[in-house]
């Protein structure tokens, strides 16, 4: 059994991982871990996750309250965020909060992961919904982030950021370092003339190789009801359990005619 300090020394490694990728800035950012029903560790609010040692972690409740905390070092201001993963997703181990740049520029402008561009992100996220913006250290976030956490492992944060959680320290990170590599590639091919997309039947393979590979979490292979009623994947409605949004793209194209006409001016 993996004693707490070496949790606690896994903890500030990921903290590490995701300040020297640039997915936080500052002391943004905040990871945790459950290591019993009612114990949690978690990293502390208004400290750099990169520059963070085992002394800093501290443990709450499943309410969030401190259990302990050396010095002066409280919980994560996001506690509550993470909670409600916890209490709503009890095959969730560990929640990873973080800015990584494209991700959160998505978040940003609107713009839900939902376009099939590469198999491993098919096969690894599925789709990446935007959850209603909130503000932070409110119930608000908690709430937003709720109707989405049976249909997927990762979202988006609008104006905000990233969440991920898995069954495993390791696999929130790995989920978070996915989302931000996709985002990555998508804007990149935006750049380029728009991405060339995987077609519906391509999905429905790549669905059904990671139901072979019994791979756990909540994905819309298993869970999309779309897919479970033999239609389309969710990729393109945006989330699953909602209805989708009708992009009036002749409006796009005029607003954007108008946009360059100024630019020229």
């Amino acid at each position: 059994m993996v004693s707490e300090y070496e949790i606690k020394k896994q903890i500030c490694d990921i903290g590490k991982r995701i300040y020297d990728r640039g997915m936080v800035a500052a002391n943004d950012g905040n990871i945790s871990v459950k290591i019993s029903d009612n114990e949690f560790l978690c990293t502390p609010t208004g400290v750099s996750k990169g520059f963070m040692t085992p002394e800093y972690i501290c443990k709450v409740d499943a309410n969030g309250n401190v259990i302990q905390a050396n010095g002066s070092f409280k919980p994560s201001s996001e506690i509550k965020m993470h909670m409600r993963v916890y209490k709503e997703r009890p095959d969730v181990k560990s929640v990873v909060h973080a800015h990584p740049v494209f991700a959160t520029s998505f978040a940003i402008a609107g713009i839900p992961l939902t376009q099939p561009i590469m198999p491993e992100a098919v096969i690894a996220l599925g789709c990446v919904p935007i959850a209603e913006y909130g503000t932070p250290t409110t119930e608000e976030i908690p709430n937003a982030v709720s109707k989405y956490l049976q249909y997927y492992d990762a979202v988006l944060l609008e104006n905000h950021g990233a969440l991920s959680y898995s069954d495993s320290l390791l696999a929130a990170y790995h989920k978070m370092e996915s989302l931000e590599f996709y985002a990555q590639l998508l804007f990149y091919a935006k750049q380029l003339g728009g991405p060339k997309e995987l077609s519906d039947a391509q999905v429905k393979r790549l669905y059904e190789i990671r139901k072979k590979f019994g791979m756990t979490g909540k994905h819309p292979a298993d869970l999309c009801p779309n897919n479970k009623d033999g239609k389309a994947s969710c990729h393109n409605c945006g989330s699953c359990g909602t209805a989708p949004k009708e992009i009036d793209n002749d409006l796009v194209e005029e607003i954007t005619k108008k946009v360059i006409a100024s630019l020229n001016k």
